[in-house]
Formats: C-alpha cells, structure tokens, sequence
C-alpha cells in the first residue's frame, strides 16, 4: 500500500510539471500579443490547428462528467446512460461541420474575443450592446461557476483516495496547479494541456473496456443486469433525462446545441487558424468521441459486481481500487484527473473571461493598456479558481451529473436565441435581452422545482428563449431603430 500511494504521488508530480511546463511555454503566444488586443490570451491568438482544435473539443465536452458523472448514471439508471452519452460524438461532429465556420468567421469579423461579446456586438451598439454583453457575462458567470464547483468536487473525490488526502486538500492541490498554468498561458494553454489530457483519457477509456469485456462478455452483462432490474436493459422511462420512452433521444439535438453555444465550448471555433478546413477537425472529433462514449460501461459492470454501493458516484473510484492493478489504476486514476482538469480549466478561463473582459467592457467600454487587461485577466483567473474550491464546501449532496446539467443546461437555454437562431434570422437587443432572461428562468426553474427531466428542461428553455428572440425582436425593432439614433 505504502509503495502504491508513493507511486501516485511520483505519478502526479510529473504530471504537474508537465502541465505547468506547457502553461510555460503557451505563454509565448500571450506575450506576442500583448502590444494588440486580449486574442492572445483569450483566444490563443486564434492559432489552433485541426488537430489540437478536435481535441480541446473534445476533452472539454466528455471529460469529467465522463468519466465520473455518466458511470455513476449509469449504475443507478442502467443502459439508458450508455446510450444517452453516445449522442454526443454525433452531436459535436455536427456542430463542428455545420456551424463552427460560421460562427468563426463572423465572429473574427466583429471583432469578438467572447461569446457575450459577440453576442452585444451582433445585436447592438452603445449602451443596449453593452447590456446585452454584461447580462450574458453575469448568466455565464453564475452558471458556469455551478458547472466548475462539481468539477472541482469530483476532482477532489477522485484525488483524494488516490492520494491519501482530505478531500478538500485534494480538490485545493488540483486547483491551484490548473490556476497556475491557465494564469500562464491562457486559452493557449488550456487547449495545449486538453491536447494531453486527451490523449490520456482515449488511452483509458481502451484499457478500462478491454478489462471489463475480458472478464465479462456484452451478453454475460446485460444477462446479469436483467437478473438484477429488467429495467436496467430495457428501460420504461427515459429517466432521469425524462419520462417519455424515447426522450433520451432529444440528447442528441440538446449536445448539439451545448457543443455550437455554451461559451467554454464555442469560443474554441473562434480560436481556430482562419486557413482551417473543418472537415479535417470532424475528421478527429468522431473517433475521439466514440471512444470516450464507452465509459458508462463502467457502471453497467458494477452494477453486477457490487451493487450495493452507498453512492452510485462511487462507481468509477470503486473500480479503479478493486479491479484493476495499482499501477494500472494509478495511471487511469490521472487519466480521468485529466479529464476533470480538461473541464475545470476551460470553465475557469470562460468565467474568468467573462468577468475581466466582458463586464469590464460592459461598465467601462474605453480602450484599456494590453498590460493592465492581461492583468486583470489573470488575476480574475485566481479569483474564480479559489472561488470555485470555495463552493465546493456547500455544494448539496446531489448526482454530480445534475449539477453539470443545471449550469450547462440553463446556460444554453439562456443562449440560444442570441447565439444560434441569429445565424438564422437576426433579432436586436430587446430580443437577445428577453431571450436571455426567459431561457434562464424556464430551464432553471423546471430543473430545480420539477420532475420534467435532465434534457427536457433545458430544450424546454431554448424553446421559450427562441420564441421570445423572434417576437419581442419584430415588437422592438422600431424601438431599438430610435435609441440607437438618438
């Protein structure tokens, strides 16, 4: 025991000065552009290629509820999980083919940094195109810091049993470490660092179901769950993503959406190279995520293996420490830290986006010093990172996937309207503002205070935040026309 727990700890460290030395070097690009605008920082200078592009995506979008999240799912619910997680490699590829070059490409043109900023500067100019970026940065902050505190709490379940540590010293080491790096480089580094992570985790997620089928066929498996609940291979419900049998379909247009809108995944299509063909970066996305879509099985496996577990979030850790070697689990343990980082890093830069630069903007729109916002970019990252850890103390003790879905769930449904119908037909302020708003309520509200399901909710919400974007745009166009001349 004595000698694994040392292994771990030889295995983290390494892993932490690669990462930091990564942060290190991804600081150049920041530095390069220092004399311009923030793109540098924020966007990596709009240098991503293809492949380390594909990747970030992807590790960004199945990382930690991935891994920790959807294996818990899937113990409590069964199969419906697995095939729920699988829509997501679909979804993502055609987010990246459909609508990535676009939103690229107009973005670059408006010279937008954010997806609050280029949703003010879509939508307005003066005073009402900063309201609408200091609402969106407000929305994205108070969400996705929902999102970040279940990262964060899952990274510090995992590291803790790993390394022999409190939980919440554990959640502290991993974030500082992602702080320093982030801090470094920028979305730079988060893109470079999720290139590795990501690596890590299709090498995982090939191992993990090489053991599980090893010991156990697919047929000896589902045998076994029916034994247990025929429900856990045939499902009466979609639940928890609702009540309808064929609700875990409305996944796949729910991750489209999460992949083309939610803020820590979208600003990836604005940071690509303007030369990038984006059938080259779909090209990488669909393996990488079809692999990842595996993991469930993990659940499904202990389930049978030990389905008396107290905590169905306990499926992957449990796993780890009873059925594999401890070299083995060591490495997969940083493999699925990785992904929880992968996550936790684009969170904590989007957040931290949102506050130094598009509230910043929002209150003060006057050019600033290149050295005083990279400043003040930095720091809001040591803010929200500690923020975060923070909240994580209070957190209720709920499905780390819920939590996940209440912060990205909501958000989309906040951003759809200003987001993706205006790549249709384009609204003004007042729609963007009433869409906003509407999105958020409908979607918070039915997944804090109604059975209406995971998915439901939220796609709930992107109906009523487009309705609203369409009609109070027509009501309002005359008004904007006449504030805007005045």
């Amino acid at each position: 025991m004595e000698n694994s727990l040392i292994l771990n700890w030889m295995i983290m460290l390494a892993s932490f000065g690669v990462l930091i030395w990564l942060g290190w070097k991804s600081s150049k690009v920041v530095v390069e552009d220092e004399q311009g605008d923030e793109a540098g920082f924020l966007l990596a200078g709009r240098s991503l290629g293809p492949f380390v592009g594909a990747s970030t995506i992807v590790a960004t979008g199945f990382s930690g509820w991935g891994f920790m999240g959807s294996p818990g799912v899937a113990y409590q619910y069964g199969a419906i999980e697995l095939l729920g997680n699988f829509m997501f490699a679909p979804a993502m590829v055609i987010a990246v083919l459909f609508f990535a070059n676009y939103l690229s490409k107009r973005a670059e043109v408006l010279g937008s940094c954010t997806i609050p900023e280029y949703a003010a500067r879509l939508h307005g100019e003066g005073g009402l195109g900063r309201l609408v970026q200091g609402v969106a940065a407000i929305i994205t902050i108070v969400l996705l810091l929902v999102f970040l505190t279940s990262q964060i709490k899952a990274v510090g379940l995992l590291a803790a049993g790993w390394l022999d540590l409190p939980a919440g010293y554990a959640a502290t080491l991993m974030v500082a470490v992602i702080i320093i790096y982030t801090v470094l480089g920028g979305l730079t580094a988060v893109a470079w660092t999720d290139t590795l992570m990501l690596m890590g985790m299709l090498i995982a997620a090939v191992i993990i179901c090489g053991q599980i089928f090893a010991d156990m066929s697919p047929a000896h498996l589902i045998e076994s769950l029916r034994a247990i609940d025929p429900t856990l291979v045939n499902p009466q419900t979609s639940d928890p993503y609702g009540a309808g049998k064929g609700s875990v379909f409305l996944i796949l247009p729910y991750a489209f959406m999460f992949s083309a809108v939610l803020p820590y995944m979208a600003v990836r299509f604005l940071a690509f190279r303007p030369d990038v063909k984006f059938h080259r970066v779909a090209m990488y996305v669909a393996p990488f995520g079809c692999i990842l879509s595996l993991i469930p099985i993990v659940g499904l496996y202990m389930r049978v293996k030990m389905p008396e577990l107290a905590q169905a979030d306990q499926a992957m850790p449990t796993y780890l420490n009873t059925f594999l070697h401890p070299a083995l689990g060591g490495f997969i343990t940083l493999c699925i830290l990785f992904a929880m980082k992968s996550t936790a890093n684009s969170l904590l830069h989007t957040v931290a986006s949102a506050a130094s630069h598009d509230l910043r903007v929002a209150v003060n729109p006057m050019h600033s010093n290149p050295k005083t916002t990279l400043l003040i970019n930095r720091g809001a990252i040591v803010l929200f990172g500690f923020v975060g850890l923070l909240m994580v103390f209070f957190a209720p003790p709920t499905l780390l996937s819920f939590l996940g879905i209440l912060g990205t769930g909501t958000l989309l449904a906040t951003l759809v309207g200003p987001i993706f119908v205006s790549a249709i037909w384009r609204g003004n302020a007042y729609g963007a503002l009433a869409a906003m708003v509407g999105g958020f309520v409908t979607s918070g509200g039915l997944l804090l205070f109604t059975d209406a399901g995971w998915v439901v909710g939220p796609l709930t919400g992107c109906v009523v935040s487009s309705g609203l974007y369409v009609l109070v745009s027509l009501m309002t166009m005359g008004i904007q026309q006449r504030v805007e001349m005045a």
